[in-house]
């Protein structure tokens, strides 16, 4: 089986087991959408869900935000990690979305990865689940899993976007990211699976017997 058999057997069986994709971060606007984005690197959606109410009561867009002092921003925000860090990010960039943009979420990815604390990733997210352009972000669970199904050879998460890109039909990226993080959260976890237990894995490999390394 080549990695294109792989991607159609992988690309139908998603498709069939999650027919829906709600987005897993709480928001209503692409404001609130941005700012739980950033605060969930290296933080779980479930933990972000539990901090966002609070942030956003105080401040939902860029204005009331750029209001808010550094210290009141970090303080509510702590539990998500990093919160000195994030929370400077989050006062300059509702800062510049003020100045620089009308107060609007650009949606295009070199004016999102101008702005402080957002990446490629973010930027990703940001563009297929706010303004529906295709995007293939590429977190911990999509990178262990295309590895472990033998869809990339793994050396960077540049390389896992670009691998599945070259795999997927543009059509299918911003449901199909949502639906690899569902099946790696659900069924291939980190520690549930070592690419020999799951269904999916045992479709697309199943004679093999060692575990597979994931490579960072």
């Amino acid at each position: 089986m080549n990695k294109n058999q792989r991607a159609n057997i992988i690309l139908t069986y998603l498709n069939k087991r999650y027919p829906e994709t709600p987005i897993p971060l709480k928001h209503r606007n692409h404001f609130e959408l941005l700012i739980a984005v950033l605060l969930s690197a290296q933080c779980t959606d479930e933990r972000v869900n539990k901090v966002t109410p609070s942030l956003f009561a105080l401040a939902n867009n860029p204005t009331d935000m750029m209001n808010l002092k550094v210290t009141v921003i970090r303080k509510i925000i702590k539990p998500c990690g990093l919160a000195p860090k994030k929370s400077a990010a989050i006062s300059e960039l509702s800062k510049i979305l003020v100045d620089q943009h009308n107060s609007r979420v650009p949606n295009n990815f070199e004016s999102l990865e101008a702005l402080p604390g957002v990446g490629h990733k973010t930027a990703s997210v940001i563009m297929s689940q706010a303004f529906q352009i295709p995007a293939f972000p590429v977190d911990t669970h999509i990178h262990r899993l295309a590895q472990r199904w033998g869809l990339t050879n793994g050396k960077s998460v540049w390389q896992t976007e670009k691998d599945l890109k070259r795999l997927f039909p543009i059509n299918s990226w911003n449901k199909l990211h949502l639906q690899i993080i569902f099946y790696g959260r659900e069924c291939c976890t980190a520690r549930g699976c070592d690419g020999t237990q799951c269904t999916l894995c045992k479709i697309c490999y199943p004679n093999r017997k060692k575990p597979v390394k994931t490579m960072k």
